[in-house]
């Protein structure tokens, strides 16, 4: 029988769908059965017999021989009369099989029978690649950047499955082109009109620690784990580390000899700054850790308000919050602490609260935002810097620092 011209070479096309032997198999079957029910309609005495080895799909009808005047469905049956035109050998009661020519089925049909085993092969390949991928997420993958738009990044993967990164999920100094290989984690999967779609980050933590465990191999076996991170993509990193092993030193085998380590994952991140700190469960330490560069001189902390104040030297304020305050709000999302800092006092300085009542409360809270708790860390500017730094009027900063400086010269 021809092979219907839907396949040219069975084994070619299951390899080529990645579509199990089986699978496809019952595939065809149930697609074929379906058309022989609307054709004859029932599929119980047909036989559909697959050569997977050649392409070749032959089917058998087997009808069961009645007297002439007990003929009643052509479906099942066949009169005596007819089937001794054929082979007079037949006799009442026996079975009569014949092969159904493809020609049987009818132009539309075989039209229709096509595109119904089109689908079908392509809902089990999405269904293949939704359970593949599933099984995959959390994990790192590379793959070819095939189009970028202003929303969304198409990669490729090695079966050439679209896979998509959103651009919330990029680094914002990501900048890829047509070919250009990628690394990401996928982030995860969905359905989406019976197709999958497929998401990938690399603004996730988990992106950063995958590259961890690819770079470090300490990581990968166990010795070090990775307890938390917080990170800005594309500015700023923290990662928390702890080793099982006295002998080993975790900060120092994940930043590697002469930084090589530590280097490689910055370079992927697009220059992302990480700070590696040792982890410990006493709460106090981590948080100074966290504060790193900053040194601090001493700390309170309020276990059930999940609240740190901690006090700083003049010259480790500014360490301490960092660039657009990037230091202390991964030092916050690191530790799980609202973290205050204050600037300690020398001696003959005043806290800014004590100007309550001749300033006011929201610009005392402005100025301790940018690192200015006290009278002498906010006259160490001119009228026109601190209204820069604090968003002031510079009427505002002036009245402000007219203030402070009276309290200095009543001591005087």
């Amino acid at each position: 029988m021809n092979n219907l011209n839907l396949i040219s070479n069975f084994a070619e096309f299951k390899e080529l769908k990645n579509i199990d032997k089986s699978t496809m198999i019952g595939v065809l079957e149930d697609v074929f059965r379906h058309a022989l029910q609307k054709q004859y309609g029932t599929d119980e005495n047909f036989d559909i017999i697959i050569n997977d080895d050649k392409g070749d799909l032959e089917i058998w009808r087997n009808r069961e021989v009645v007297a002439d005047e007990d003929f009643t469905d052509e479906a099942t049956q066949i009169s005596l009369s007819e089937v001794l035109k054929i082979d007079d050998s037949y006799e009442v009661g026996d079975e009569y099989t014949d092969e159904i020519p493809f020609s049987a089925f009818g132009r539309r049909a075989v039209l229709s029978l096509r595109q119904n085993l089109a689908s079908r092969i392509l809902d089990l390949e999405n269904a293949g690649v939704y359970d593949d991928y599933s099984s995959k997420v959390g994990e790192l993958i590379s793959g070819e950047v095939y189009q970028v738009w202003k929303r969304d990044m198409m990669i490729l993967d090695e079966e050439e499955n679209e896979l998509v990164m959103p651009k919330s999920e990029q680094i914002p100094n990501d900048f890829y082109r047509k070919g250009d290989t990628i690394k990401a984690i996928i982030k995860s999967v969905e359905m989406v009109n019976n197709k999958p779609r497929v998401i990938l980050s690399r603004t996730a933590n988990l992106f950063l620690e995958k590259l961890f465990e690819q770079e470090v191999p300490e990581i990968n076996d166990g010795l070090i784990t990775i307890k938390k991170i917080a990170r800005i993509p594309g500015e700023r990193a923290k990662v928390a580390v702890e080793s099982y092993d006295d002998r080993v030193d975790p900060v120092g085998a994940c930043v590697g000899v002469k930084g090589a380590r530590i280097y490689t994952i910055v370079k992927e991140l697009r220059n992302e700054n990480i700070d590696v700190i040792q982890y410990t469960a006493n709460t106090s330490l981590l948080i100074q850790r966290a504060l790193s560069p900053a040194k601090v001189s001493s700390i309170t902390i309020d276990e059930e308000k999940n609240t740190a104040q901690v006090y700083l030297q003049p010259d480790q304020v500014s360490l301490a919050i960092g660039k657009g305050g990037l230091n202390i709000r991964l030092a916050k999302l690191l530790t799980g602490f609202d973290i205050d800092v204050f600037r300690e006092l020398e001696e003959e300085d005043v806290a800014l609260t004590e100007f309550a009542d001749e300033i006011e409360g929201w610009i005392i809270d402005t100025l301790h935002n940018i690192g200015c708790d006290t009278a002498k860390s906010v006259l160490e500017m001119n009228a026109e810097t601190l209204a820069k730094r604090a968003d002031l009027e510079v009427e505002q900063a002036e009245k402000v620092l007219e203030i402070l400086s009276a309290e200095f010269e009543e001591e005087e």
